[in-house]
């Protein structure tokens, strides 16, 4: 278990995601398996994770508290979301078909924020929370051509390009190229880069600056509206779907 912090803090969060990965109430000797902690460590990691609501221990095991709710509550607050995201993405979904997703960027962090995939739906490729796979996708590519090129070269360092797929850009400099084309058309595409099945397609919404901005980029919140949906589907009606997404951006102008 990496860890770059107290120890301690770092098996309380091994401990939160592994409960959190779980598809069902986990026990605390698996628990114990899974972060390769001892089961008198694990017990002791759990007794404040459920005082403090993060964490509920039921006849099957644990599952995740009602403080985790709140806290997404407050992610979207300081992420400053346009009003009523969550009716823009279900019209968006009605319009396309296809599954819609509100990502964010702040902080040189990339997050899927909201979508409208059920969270069971484990074929979906673009799961909330934190996206390591900008480089390769739609939302992405959006979000990465609206920041400062000091920015962007920063977060490609810390999060890398690897190849996901034989269509996937790999190459900064065909990357730049990428971000260009991205910013003239006013949509970024990705067609089997992050998936092989599955071609996105995103758009930028109004920018906002951050109170904190010190103008190198990480101070800003962009956010980005797209769908996503399998790529023969895509190619059958590609100007609709462009048209419905262009609409749904226009609303939060």
């Amino acid at each position: 278990m990496a860890s770059n912090g107290p120890q301690s803090v770092d098996r309380a969060l091994a401990v939160l995601d592994a409960v959190a990965d779980a598809a069902g109430p986990v026990t605390a000797k698996a628990l114990a398996r899974r972060t390769a902690c001892s089961l008198s460590t694990v017990y002791h990691l759990l007794a404040p994770l459920t005082d403090r609501g993060y964490l509920v221990r039921t006849a099957r095991g644990y599952v995740l508290g009602p403080r985790i709710p709140g806290l997404h509550r407050s992610l979207l607050q300081h992420l400053e979301p346009a009003p009523r995201m969550t009716d823009l993405l279900a019209g968006l979904r009605r319009a396309t078909g296809a599954e819609a997703y509100y990502t964010a960027y702040r902080g040189g962090l990339i997050t899927v924020v909201d979508t409208t995939a059920p969270v069971t739906d484990a074929a979906n490729p673009f799961a909330p929370g934190k996206e390591t796979r900008a480089h390769a996708t739609a939302h992405g590519k959006a979000l990465l051509a609206e920041l400062p090129r000091a920015a962007r070269r920063r977060y490609l360092t810390e999060h890398g390009m690897a190849r996901l797929t034989g269509a996937t850009i790999t190459s900064a400099e065909l990357f730049e190229a990428e971000l260009s084309r991205v910013r003239g058309e006013g949509f970024a595409l990705s067609v089997g880069e992050a998936d092989p099945a599955y071609t996105c397609l995103a758009v930028t919404l109004p920018r906002r600056r951050h109170r904190d901005g010190d103008g190198d980029g990480d101070g800003d919140v962009v956010h980005a509206l797209s769908v996503s949906l399998p790529s023969e589907e895509f190619r059958r009606r590609p100007q609709e779907i462009r048209a419905a997404l262009a609409q749904a951006a226009a609303h939060c102008a």
